[in-house]
């Protein structure tokens, strides 16, 4: 999408017809969708839902399928690992950074244990098994692993270190296997579901209360009434290249981006057009995945003046953040013939040499700069320390073993996986609210059309996901208790 989308609102003093109505209706069915959609359903409102594909899914149906629980689910019980909610939010407040929602993360954390329940209730498996390999989906039907770097510095001496990224019980990706449990256990339920459908405006009153949506079905205008309150949940604005440009242009030379037609940001704005404010637009999940598999993380990156700037025993979005948007896309991950090995995105060395000096050459970075850096790094290496940024001693080897290579981690070069963060700006219950905090009447927000609760980061992988279903249910309850119009 390469426009910016209309805004204007629909007056509901102008509607002369109305389509269908229902409780609460709801725009998009990916997992925040999905999840509002049967929590208002279960609490007996009449719920509609309109999705402009031909079926549900969304981005959650293309992600790796992590979940972020923890607090003590009973994966982690069985796998032998120890944790409370007030580790847990330790954790996401200090790896979400700078103006992370602390009453938001909270929430989630006291009731991630209740969401794992509930997930395995309609229908999603967990094996109570631990994976190894951290950062991603395990290519095994294994669950839990370490998904956001809690056992690495500087997050390890924040908080005790668990992993929680759970995986439902399926080999590999498990997007598509966790949406389809999740929209199995949505047509249980007696909510309606109108395909092919593209919301383009809501209908508000005179006083400000959203009461419906206006959308268009094979070019013909429909309207479509709610009685308590519209859910927006399509997706974020990943692939409208021109709000991209405005708010978060780092992310343009990104591929591939996580998303799909439907992150177009359109939800987002008919929300701001109603009064909703928007939050941390200038945010993105960055995924470099570079050091996978986890043992390459024993080599190190380094910026364009040829200096290191993170551990690379960290998570790699850690990374892709800090490489993308402090060190402007222009890094190199050194290797020598000791840890050199195909990375899971195929990368091959773009420069090789037998001493530093000649590779440092080639790489063009300034004269003497990453001779130094490897000097100091090796100094300590060899005792297992990295007195800089505190990688793991079984992380930290020394680079002795020639020849040397530089793999090209730059932006026009390398795997960016993105994904926008901003959005509407919401409490706990969804409710979208405005610039003075006063909340926009009848109108939620959930997914990547609400803003994520974090702050200047991204905790680890499986934490949209999990925001998605835990404040997409927290949404359809809210609306569903709504006084009705």
């Amino acid at each position: 999408m390469d426009r910016l989308l209309p805004t204007e609102l629909r007056d509901a003093r102008a509607v002369n017809r109305t389509d269908d109505e229902a409780d609460v209706v709801i725009v998009g069915l990916g997992i925040a969708g999905a999840c509002a959609a049967m929590e208002a359903c279960d609490t007996g409102a009449d719920v509609l839902v309109i999705e402009r594909a031909g079926g549900g899914g969304g981005t959650s149906a293309n992600s790796g399928g992590l979940v972020y629980l923890g607090g003590g689910t009973p994966v982690q019980e069985a796998a032998g690992f120890e944790d409370t909610p007030e580790e847990m939010f330790k954790f996401l407040v200090a790896a979400s950074g700078p103006g992370a929602d602390e009453d938001k993360i909270r929430t989630y954390c006291e009731g991630s244990v209740e969401l794992f329940h509930w997930l395995e209730n309609q229908g999603l498996p967990f094996k109570r098994s631990f994976h190894p390999e951290p950062g991603m989906e395990s290519p095994t039907d294994d669950c839990l692993v370490f998904s956001g770097g809690e056992d690495a510095a500087p997050f390890a001496s924040v908080a005790r270190p668990a992993p929680r990224g759970h995986k439902p019980r399926t080999e590999g990706k498990a997007g598509p296997f966790l949406m389809q449990r999740i929209l199995a256990a949505t047509a249980r339920r007696p909510a309606r579901q109108v395909l092919d459908t593209l919301c383009e405006t809501l209908v508000v009153e005179p006083d400000g209360r959203v009461v419906g949506v206006v959308a268009r079905t094979a070019g013909e205008e429909r309207i479509f009434r709610a009685r308590r309150g519209v859910i927006l949940s399509a997706g974020g604005f990943s692939t409208n290249s021109e709000m991209v440009s405005r708010h978060v242009p780092q992310l343009g030379p990104c591929r591939p981006k996580n998303a799909t037609e439907g992150d177009d940001g359109r939800a987002i704005r008919m929300g701001e057009a109603a009064g909703g404010t928007l939050l941390r637009m200038d945010q993105a999940e960055v995924a470099l995945p570079v050091t996978i598999p986890h043992r390459l993380g024993r080599g190190v990156f380094v910026n364009e003046r040829g200096q290191r700037f993170i551990n690379e025993d960290t998570y790699y979005g850690h990374i892709g953040i800090e490489a993308l948007f402090h060190q402007h896309g222009r890094v190199w991950l050194l290797v020598d013939d000791a840890i050199f090995e195909v990375n899971m995105v195929g990368m091959q060395p773009a420069h090789v040499a037998e001493s530093m000096a000649e590779l440092e050459t080639a790489g063009g970075f300034p004269e003497g700069a990453l001779q130094a850096t490897v000097e100091h790094y090796n100094r300590y290496a060899k005792e297992g320390r990295d007195p800089v940024f505190g990688k793991r001693p079984g992380m930290t080897q020394a680079l002795d073993r020639p020849p040397y290579a530089l793999l090209d981690a730059r932006t026009q070069s390398c795997f960016y996986a993105c994904m926008t963060l901003g959005g509407l700006a919401t409490r706990p219950g969804g409710e979208v609210i405005g610039p003075d905090g006063t909340v926009v009447p009848g109108l939620y927000a959930a997914g990547r059309t609400a803003a994520l609760f974090s702050g200047r980061g991204y905790a680890g992988s499986g934490i949209s996901l999990g925001d998605g279903a835990f404040f997409g249910r927290l949404a359809g309850r809210s609306a569903a208790a709504a006084a009705p119009v």
